[in-house]
């Protein structure tokens, strides 16, 4: 295998709207895992920006 990076590639798919369903990897490989947490940790922050504002009670 090359220099994949599963973290770096997770985080693109996730800037590019991919879905975190569409994991490459196989469910319950290392290489999953990190692919997730990298998707997660830019569709967090993503989601996060977008639920900023005005909280009304």
């Amino acid at each position: 295998m090359t220099d994949r990076d599963p973290f770096a590639e997770g985080e693109r798919a996730a800037r590019e709207s991919i879905p975190a369903e569409a994991n490459p990897y196989s469910d319950g490989s290392d290489e999953h895992a990190l692919w997730a947490a990298g998707h997660e940790k830019v569709a967090g922050a993503t989601e996060a920006r977008g639920s900023e504002g005005p909280r009304g009670s």
